[in-house]
């Protein structure tokens, strides 16, 4: 016989206790665990319904219209100027009563906001859970709101936006009470006539008239689901604005009526989105270019979760990103350099800090209510061929890769040749780029990895927008393709995302998402929002930005002469391209462009019009990127900048064994006794030929060809002169191109008001294409 727990002799180890076992042990504390839970939470709850109670007793319930807003919201610049103010519009209120308010507009408004508001009372225990698993999981948007219409209106109507639970408490408390007291109707009409629907009008009946300009009874179905759709948040939903997401939040009102009851499916897909008129002037709107800053304020705020509701009656003070010598110089450029043009041209500008994201001076236009050109879709024009040069880098193909600049036939049975017929035989691709050369950066592309996607992905990462306003895939056919055209800057692009991608490679290659917003006070001093700063993402390796930014620091000297200039520092270094889109095959441009950048500042420049019709200057003469867009670039950037320290570019590391430009002979000038000509394209001048002195063309050392007639340029005139004026004198005449044609009029050629004879039609005729200059 054995004896339970002992050891044979010789010793041994003695048997576990169950009181031992460490199973038992985590089981047993789970237990006290548990127990002590189970004792907490009925205290907590206890405890919360006594708060409850004492807050439901001792509240009071308004009459509806009590709300009181009369604070107003403050826009600012970065070092607290005021750029505008959003007055609330207490008089923009008409109160109507529950049976003059359609029933489609209190069911869409129940379908947007509160699904379950005939049955509840007062507040959610679904909504609430969907808020509390919204704020566990960071999913708040997917989750769902808490806020039933009775508290939306008591929140509105009594204790604020204030984040704390008490002011929750009071907020459960007054609605519980509100919807024991009040009929549905009641609340319903107390709601919509104080609840914000944007466009400055507060309550239903205004609504009414500032999108539809109709009187409430005359809502349609349709109308009533687009009004419901504005409250979540005005300005991102108002379809002026942003249409893509307003027809969103329309279908989800619709959707959400015929799952209510209150509207038939085969009424539902029968609708159709209403046509809404442009919003009217109003009030409080501030004029000119600060109107558009206020605008993209607004919806950037949206953004941030913080409602129009506190904007219009916290009395929030909003600091914004937009440096005030920033924002005059790029004003002061748009509107300076336009005088004296033909009314119909337009102009935006956007300056970027490309170490921030922060937009520091934005001109989308005068009309504050109108239409923001920053934020248009526009063709490009050659300002995309950087972004084939990015993903050429990244392919590791260098700078010093060189191809033909002959006419390149694509697949297709498209012909791609260079403006004006410019050519440079062979080169590289620094020197393509700056003689913006067609069909050199066409067949890079084609050589590419991907080729056509490469360099849509290479923009995307830059920072190009993925979609906008209808677009919902840019730089690509509805099929998803994308054509050969985007290296010629195809597909339409923003102003304010071409300036965000010069940025990125500003930055060496680091983009920041562009903003407004920096920080958003209540007039108590309770900060709503602090942005924090923003490291960015590596989108480039840092060699791939810093090499294109070698290849294009020459382009804006190179482009009729726009370097940037301090007159207390001197010569401020830039990497810079222009762009001009055709308008189809007329020969005539509709867009023209010129964006570039410092290691502080990217800004673009875009000139068209409202229509996209031909852009011509005073004169009657095309226009190109290097020509007014750039001088207004020149004017913006040198005033934004004056006083500020000269950085350079770093220097960049090596890319398929060529670091920044490569080599090239020196510039070619003509010898003293003859004088430069240049030949415009529609980025700049071309290159120059010397000549000897005896009216040939000298191309390198030994290497010359004779000039027709064997007479030096402007032989038929005063040292040239008598066939043609100064360059960039506009028109044509018999003596020779006037535009960029210099002294070298003189032959008979005619110039065309634009490129001036250049260099074959002020010599009096055609001359032979020089061979490559290697």
């Amino acid at each position: 016989m054995s004896t339970r727990g002992t050891s044979p002799a010789g010793g041994g180890r003695r048997a576990r206790s169950s009181a031992d076992d460490p199973r038992r042990k985590r089981q047993k504390w789970l237990a006290v665990g548990l127990g002590a839970v189970g004792a907490i939470v009925p205290a907590v709850a206890l405890i919360g319904i006594v708060a409850f109670m004492l807050t439901y007793v001792g509240a009071s319930v308004p009459a509806p219209g009590d709300i009181k807003q009369n604070q107003v919201a403050t826009i600012l610049t970065s070092n607290g100027q005021t750029i505008a103010r959003v007055v609330p519009e207490e008089g923009n209120r008409t109160d109507v009563k529950i049976e003059d308010i359609p029933q489609s507009v209190q069911d869409a408004v129940i379908a947007a906001e509160d699904r379950e508001f005939e049955s509840n009372s007062g507040f959610s225990i679904r909504g609430l859970s969907r808020a509390a698993i919204g704020q566990v999981t960071g999913n708040g948007g997917e989750a769902g709101g808490g806020s039933t219409i009775t508290q939306q209106y008591v929140k509105n109507a009594l204790v604020g936006d204030e984040h704390s639970y008490e002011r929750k408490f009071k907020e459960l408390a007054i609605a519980t009470k509100m919807s024991n007291e009040w009929s549905k109707d009641d609340i319903m009409a107390a709601y919509l006539n104080t609840i914000y629907f944007g466009r400055g009008a507060y309550g239903v009946a205004a609504a009414s008239q500032a999108y539809f300009r109709k009187d409430l009874s005359k809502i349609t179905t349709e109308e009533a689901a687009v009004l419901a759709a504005a409250i979540r948040s005005p300005s991102y939903y108002d379809p002026e604005i942003n249409r893509e997401a307003a027809e969103a939040r329309w279908n989800y009102v619709l959707d959400g009526m015929v799952s209510t009851g209150a509207l038939a499916p085969t009424d539902r897909a029968a609708m159709q989105y209403p046509k809404v008129p442009a919003a009217r002037a109003q009030g409080d709107d501030t004029p000119g270019a600060n109107g558009l800053i206020k605008r993209q304020v607004l919806a950037e705020l949206g953004e941030l979760n913080i409602s129009e509701q506190q904007v219009r009656t916290e009395g929030l003070k909003i600091t914004t990103t937009i440096d005030p010598k920033v924002q005059r110089s790029v004003v002061a450029a748009a509107n300076g350099k336009l005088e004296g043009e033909p009314k119909k041209l337009r102009t935006s500008v956007v300056s970027i800090d490309p170490r921030t994201g922060g937009v520091q001076g934005y001109f989308g236009g005068n009309d504050a209510t109108g239409w923001d050109y920053a934020q248009a879709g526009l063709q490009t024009g050659s300002s995309f061929k950087v972004f084939a040069l990015v993903a050429a880098l990244e392919q590791d193909i260098p700078l010093s890769k060189t191809y033909s600049s002959a006419p390149y036939s694509a697949p297709g049975g498209l012909t791609v040749e260079n403006s004006d017929g410019e050519s440079c035989g062979s080169c590289n691709l620094a020197t393509a780029m700056k003689m913006s050369l067609n069909t050199v950066y066409y067949r890079l592309m084609m050589d590419l990895d991907g080729q056509a996607q490469a360099v849509a992905d290479a923009a995307h990462q830059a920072g190009v927008a993925e979609s906008f306003g209808t677009i919902e895939h840019t730089l690509q056919e509805a099929n998803g393709g994308v054509e050969g055209g985007v290296v010629l800057g195809q597909y339409p692009s923003r102003v304010i995302d071409m300036a965000s991608a010069y940025a990125t490679l500003a930055a060496s290659g680091v983009y920041r998402e562009p903003y407004f917003v920096q920080k958003v006070e209540t007039s108590d001093g309770e900060v709503l929002f602090d942005r924090q700063p923003n490291k960015g993402e590596r989108v480039f390796e840092a060699k791939v930005a810093d090499n294109v930014s070698a290849a294009l620091e020459p382009i804006a000297s190179y482009s009729n002469g726009h370097a940037l200039y301090d007159p207390s520092l001197g010569s401020r270094p830039s990497a810079s391209k222009t762009g001009t889109a055709q308008l189809g095959d007329t020969g005539q441009n509709k867009d023209a462009w010129m964006v570039g950048y410092t290691p502080q500042l990217s800004t673009a420049v875009w000139v068209g019009t409202d229509e996209g019709t031909a852009i011509t200057n005073y004169a009657g003469s095309s226009i190109y990127g290097s020509m007014l867009p750039s001088d207004i670039w020149q004017a913006a950037m040198n005033g934004a900048l004056e006083g500020k320290p000269i950085q350079d570019f770093p220097e960049p590391d090596a890319v398929g064994g060529q670091a920044g430009v490569p080599y090239e002979p020196p510039p070619v000038t003509y010898d003293p006794d003859t004088r430069e000509t240049e030949s415009p394209d529609d980025e700049g001048p071309s290159r120059r030929f010397p000549g000897n002195g005896d009216g040939n063309l000298t191309l390198a050392p030994g290497v010359t060809i004779p000039l027709p007639g064997n007479a030096a340029p402007g032989g038929g005139g005063n040292s040239g002169n008598s066939g043609g004026n100064s360059g960039g004198n506009p028109g044509g005449d018999s003596g020779g191109g006037n535009t960029g044609g210099d002294d070298y009029t003189g032959g008979g050629g005619t110039g065309d008001g634009t490129t001036g004879g250049g260099y074959q039609d002020g010599f009096g005729g055609d001359i032979p294409e020089p061979p490559p200059l290697n």
